[in-house]
């Protein structure tokens, strides 16, 4: 299917999961609720209990990839945080298939095509608690910005208007781009939004660790929009 498919005008109806209580809004207008408290029966618990290490995946959707580095940025504590969990799948690991069950999902990026969308629904289907890591993630941020315009027009100016070669449109081998990108949590339901661009190191260990001791972390209590 092609970038502009006449089949990809937007999200389907069915995708699209109501907010409640938002305490703020999101680049197009759109809520962005609080975040949601972790059942007290986590999984983060039962599995540290059943085995000792907590299943955790990661995965970057239309983004720049900075959460990650931020998750690298780690330095030692990623060595401290490896005794209790396991990265079972992620851009930073070898593992290719996402794993039937996993307790902690983290997405960085919003959605803007076909294979994002594909992505959050399978995190959403694993994942027993669903991270929202980013600004993009949590309010469509810079990849947002196309939003006012339309999706033809974002296309010519990219591939046709400004190409010094071979001007053109892709249209093999590349995932059908939706008119709007939207947060994650505009097409499947998210437990933890933790915003920044891109969070800090510290943010996400605070997160990671209050997850692992079977609490429901604070983001407001460490990082903001545009931090």
């Amino acid at each position: 299917m092609s970038l502009n498919h006449p089949d990809a005008p937007g999200f389907p109806a069915d995708q699209s999961h109501p907010v409640a209580a938002p305490p703020t809004a999101g680049t197009d207008g759109e809520p962005i609720p609080a975040p949601a408290r972790i059942p007290a029966e986590s999984a983060t618990a039962a599995t540290a209990a059943r085995t000792g290490r907590i299943k955790v995946a990661t995965a970057w959707l239309d983004g720049c990839s900075g959460c990650h580095m931020s998750l690298l940025d780690l330095d030692q504590r990623l060595v401290d945080l490896a005794q209790a969990l396991d990265i079972v799948y992620s851009p930073l690991v070898d593992a290719k298939a996402l794993p039937e069950r996993v307790d902690i999902g983290i997405l960085e990026g919003a959605i803007s095509n076909e294979d994002d969308l594909r992505q959050a629904q399978a995190f959403r289907q694993h994942c027993r608690i669903l991270i929202s890591l980013g600004d993009c993630a949590v309010n469509g941020n810079v990849p947002a910005m196309r939003n006012p315009f339309k999706l033809e027009a974002v296309l010519d100016q990219a591939y046709r208007e400004t190409a010094t070669l071979q001007p053109g449109i892709p249209t093999q081998q590349v995932p059908a781009l939706f008119r709007q990108v939207r947060p994650i949590h505009a097409c499947v339901p998210v437990e933890v939004f933790v915003p920044g661009c891109p969070p800090s190191a510290d943010t996400i260990f605070y997160i990671l660790s209050e997850l692992i001791a079977g609490r429901t972390p604070d983001p407001s209590a460490v990082t903001r929009f545009g931090a």
